[in-house]
């Protein structure tokens, strides 16, 4: 109840004879026993001292007064601030001669009155050892050992994975409590998951989780248990830390966006075509595994190149027309638009056809305009190179011009030219509208309704065209 004891007569004479604590402990053992006469030993040089016990026991008088002052007034205050009739000392402090007279003295009492004791309060405890002497030497360590195996809502030692620990007893401590005592990671007791990936699909962040691990296997005793089972004094208590799931891990080919298609018209047949995935700039196939920080781009079109590598043909014989226009290999193919081929042979044939009518033309307007001498002869001329052309040239069909149309693109007039005739895919020629961003869900109309990309187009159509949030 206070906070000094005999280890402090120890350390005052451990001080004041340049000695180890244990040398010291011997040193006031002897001092205390021996009234008179010399107490030999050997200080931390390793030299031989020897001292009176009377010059010790002066040595550590001051001491020796504050212990028995403080304890004194301990007594007092625990008595009502009143002195007692008598005290009893037990442990080997209270040995040192001197001690009890001081004591008597600061608490008002007769030095007869203050005692120690010893063999008389361990009448109870039998101590199996051979020719054992009962002191008050043994009465603090007795009290100790006593008040372990009687205490109450005290404390309650247990061992946690080989270690042994002393808990505030709330009777109702439970494993969670004797492992958290040991500073076992909180993690480390639930299920952790796998790595999680995360990565882009068309501008927009995708998440993939891991799968989840098990969690912390305990036992109490040799016995399956929980972090919620009772633990009571002694208990053995072993925890395996909770186990890290498998990583995330999806491919291209599981995304829903790649599992949608896009549909072509190659001569005059409808093409179904799976959607080509880029991955940061390179195209990948749908057995990718995809990466954390992996940037994904679905396209809705392909190339020319693209479009007849899937269908396995050989664009390079082929002459290809997209929407009525030609392309090459690198001429991209949206939904819907129509692609229309013819053989190298033919296409040169329609050529010369061309040329050669274009030659003819050239000619008649020549002819023409050649004036004649004689109004008569040229008169003549003139029914006679009538009268000379062939059903062939009256068979053939002129060619025909481009012409000019105006339309309104989302409010805005927009020229179209340069062709004969056109169709609704060939505004993109004139209107700028990017198709390759997918922004939302896209509103295409012509003249009010749905547009149809190979739909003619007239002067004065209105056409609406806009993207729209899902």
């Amino acid at each position: 109840m206070i906070p000094c004891a005999g280890d402090e007569i120890t350390e005052c004479i451990a001080k004041t004879y340049l000695v180890d604590f244990n040398t010291a402990e011997k040193i006031k053992m002897s001092a205390s026993t021996k009234k008179k006469g010399l107490v030999t030993f050997k200080d931390i040089m390793g030299i031989t001292q020897k001292v009176d016990a009377l010059e010790i026991r002066n040595a550590a008088a001051d001491v020796v007064d504050a212990m028995a002052k403080d304890v004194a007034e301990k007594i007092i205050e625990l008595n009502g601030g009143k002195p007692v009739n008598a005290v009893f000392v037990v442990g080997g402090g209270g040995k040192i001669p001197g001690y009890t007279e001081r004591v008597a003295d600061c608490l008002g009492i007769p030095h007869q009155r203050v005692a120690v004791r010893g063999e008389e309060v361990l009448t109870s405890v039998d101590f199996q050892v051979d020719n054992f002497k009962k002191d008050s030497l043994y009465v603090t360590p007795v009290g100790i050992c006593t008040n372990y195996y009687t205490q109450k809502n005290n404390f309650v030692f247990v061992t946690v994975n080989k270690e042994r620990i002393k808990l505030y007893d709330t009777s109702n401590l439970t494993v969670v409590d004797a492992v958290m005592q040991i500073g076992f990671p909180n993690e480390k007791l639930f299920p952790r998951r796998g790595a999680e990936i995360n990565f882009t699909v068309n501008g927009k962040s995708r998440l993939v989780r891991g799968s989840a691990g098990e969690g912390a296997v305990v036992t109490l005793n040799g016995r399956p248990a929980n972090l919620h089972t009772p633990i009571e004094q002694n208990d053995i208590i072993v925890v395996k830390e909770s186990t890290v799931g498998e990583p995330a891990s999806i491919t291209i080919g599981q995304l829903e966006e790649f599992n949608s298609q896009i549909t072509f018209i190659v001569n005059d047949k409808t093409i179904v075509c799976p959607r080509f995935a880029y991955v940061n700039g390179e195209l990948k196939s749908e057995f990718y595994d995809i990466n954390d920080g992996d940037k994904i781009r679905m396209e809705n079109f392909y190339t020319v190149a693209q479009l007849f590598e899937f269908l396995d043909l050989d664009y390079k014989t082929l002459n290809v027309m997209v929407n009525n226009e030609p392309a090459d290999k690198n001429t991209r193919v949206y939904e819907n638009f129509t692609v229309k081929t013819s053989s190298l042979e033919e296409y040169n044939e329609n050529i010369m056809a061309v040329e050669k009518q274009q030659d003819a033309e050239e000619n008649d307007e020549s002819d023409n305009t050649v004036e004649a001498a004689d109004s008569d002869n040229t008169s003549d001329a003139v029914s006679e190179k009538k009268a000379g052309q062939t059903d062939d040239k009256e068979a053939q069909e002129p060619v025909r011009q481009s012409v000019s149309i105006t339309i309104t693109v989302n409010g805005q007039p927009v020229v179209l030219s340069g062709k004969p005739d056109y169709i609704v895919v060939d505004l993109f020629q004139f209107y700028s509208f990017d198709l390759t961003t997918v922004r939302g869900n896209l509103v295409f109309l012509h003249n009010g309704s749905s547009a149809d990309y190979s739909s003619p187009l007239n002067d004065g159509d209105v056409i609406e065209l806009r993207w729209e949030d899902k």
